[in-house]
Order: C-alpha cells, then sequence, then structure tokens
C-alpha cells in the first residue's frame, strides 16, 4: 500500500495494530510486516506523494470473540473510528451472510479501508437472503 509518510505508517501497524515488522529499506522509502505467523502473508508499505495514493482495502483474520466484543473498544481506545459496513453511524461489526463472516472496518492514517474479519460457523445464505445483517438478526436465523 502507499503511504504519506512511512514512518507515520510504520508507527501505526506497529504500534497500534501491533504487526511484526520484517523488514525497512529506507532507500527505497518501504516497510515489511507479517500478517499473522511470520512467512505467512505480508503487508507492504511504500511511501509516495499523497497525490499518488490511491485508496485500498485490506482486511485482517481476528477470531470471532475479538471482533464481536472488543474490536471497537480497542480502535476507541487507540482513537480510531469503527464503522460497519453499511457505514450508517452503528459502531457495531455486521453479518456478511454469504461467507457468513463477521466484520467491523477502520482507517489507517492515509484513508486505507482497514477491516478486522472474522469466519462464522453456519451455512452461507447468499441472495436473495439480506447480505449484511448484524450479529443479533444472524443468531436469530438459527446461526
Amino acid at each position: 500500500m502507499f503511504v504519506e509518510n512511512l514512518e507515520r505508517s510504520i508507527d501505526f501497524y506497529k504500534n497500534v495494530l501491533d504487526l511484526e515488522q520484517c523488514y525497512h529499506e529506507e532507500v527505497r522509502r518501504s516497510a515489511f510486516f507479517w500478517i499473522g505467523k511470520p512467512k505467512q502473508a505480508m503487508l507492504g508499505l511504500w511511501e509516495k506523494p499523497k497525490e499518488k495514493i490511491d485508496i485500498r482495502h485490506f482486511a485482517f483474520e481476528c477470531d470471532v470473540d475479538f471482533v464481536l466484543n472488543k474490536s471497537v473498544d480497542f480502535l476507541k481506545s487507540h482513537n480510531l473510528k469503527s464503522y460497519n459496513f453499511l457505514n450508517d453511524g452503528a459502531e457495531q461489526p455486521m453479518v456478511f451472510t454469504w461467507m457468513p463472516a463477521l466484520a467491523i472496518y477502520f482507517n489507517d492514517p492515509d484513508g486505507h479501508a482497514l477491516e478486522f474479519i472474522a469466519i462464522l460457523e453456519g451455512k452461507t445464505r447468499p441472495s436473495p437472503e439480506p447480505l449484511v445483517i448484524s450479529f443479533e438478526e444472524w443468531i436469530k436465523m438459527g446461526n
């Protein structure tokens, strides 16, 4: 992902999201972080001028308990605003019935859309069922 200020982004991904930094290259103004276990997946950051930054979306796999019960408080404790997929002002994770998965969103310092997501037990519910619902609605559907 392109970022405007590499040091600010390193601080965010390392100290807020607690990702393990695995490489930094000052000459190319880039930094890399392991996602999950080392060598499992990686996030790369490259510093670019603001006008060259294209906003991206990235989802971080989490467990259900964290997304459901702790994610919003975690984000608030780091002065980050959480929002759901509908961006309707409710700061509650929502269920994507077609996966099924529970998710909450927030932004990094450059405005990239980040997501904490947890895969749920239960059967998928493709269209015409509602594709995004509250967790309470999901439970009422028998999941």
